[in-house]
């Protein structure tokens, strides 16, 4: 399917490795002139070239921490007015919420939703006047099936989807499009270090945490970054027009609810 995406600039944040840089490669691949954005450099070089080597068109990077006002700028100096926008970046790790000060609170609030809206607010208006945005927030399905030990996420990530759920109303009718996918258990980096984390709380094997998780999913599977890369390319895509202010899971299947 061609997304009728070529030529659009399009700024990935995290896109050096998981979620994010499958994404990428996606809209690479369809000919979106693309730039990933992380906060290490040695990740970023070596992502870029193989993503340039797998798209065939030449994908270039930025060091930048976007919950900075410096890391923001920087990044919209190296893609200058996008096309397309996708907010990814890591959660917290799960915790009691008995033990966050005010600080871990503040912290998560300005990774996890202050920044994603900054972005917008910095990129949304010149979208409108262009006639053509997709943003699309990689969220968590936290949102909507909230897990005791992910309190900072739980609360975060809402109010970030809170959010989006007004301005994407507004915007939709200038073609620029506003929507969130929220990722059950996928096979990134970031799974790896949440399962870490309940291994340093519980005292159990990474092994046996892991295969539990996914042997509690209907699929029986953790999902692969590929298959977030290839929900985001579709909500990016000049098709998906007719669709905006959605939280989309992408979790096979372990939502239980019906809608």
């Amino acid at each position: 399917m061609d997304l009728g995406i070529s030529g659009r600039r399009a700024l990935v944040s995290g896109g050096s490795r998981g979620m994010g840089r499958a994404v990428a490669e996606v809209l690479a691949r369809d000919g979106a002139k693309v730039t990933i954005a992380a906060r290490t450099r040695a990740t970023l070089e070596l992502a870029a070239a193989e993503l340039s080597a797998a798209s065939g068109a030449p994908v270039d990077f930025v060091v930048a921490d976007l919950m900075t006002d410096e890391g923001r700028q920087a990044a919209l100096a190296a893609c200058p007015e996008p096309d397309i926008l996708i907010n990814n970046g890591d959660g917290e790790p799960p915790g009691d919420y008995r033990d966050y000060s005010r600080a871990d609170w503040i912290r998560a609030l300005d990774r996890m939703m202050l920044s994603p809206i900054e972005m917008m607010r910095l990129t949304v208006d010149g979208m409108i006047a262009r006639g053509f945005g997709r943003v699309v927030n990689i969220v968590s399905r936290s949102v909507k099936t909230p897990q005791l030990e992910m309190a900072l996420s739980n609360g975060a990530r809402s109010g970030l989807v809170g959010f989006v759920a007004g301005l994407s109303r507004q915007t939709v009718k200038h073609n620029v499009t506003i929507n969130n996918i929220l990722p059950g258990i996928i096979a990134s980096d970031a799974q790896r270090h949440h399962v870490q984390s309940l291994v340093e709380m519980t005292g159990r094997p990474f092994g046996d945490i892991w295969a539990e998780r996914a042997g509690q999913n209907p699929a029986g599977r953790y999902g692969e970054p590929s298959e977030v890369g290839a929900l985001a390319g579709f909500l990016c895509s000049a098709q998906a027009g007719f669709i905006t202010g959605q939280s989309i899971l992408i979790d096979g299947g372990q939502y239980p609810g019906t809608y």
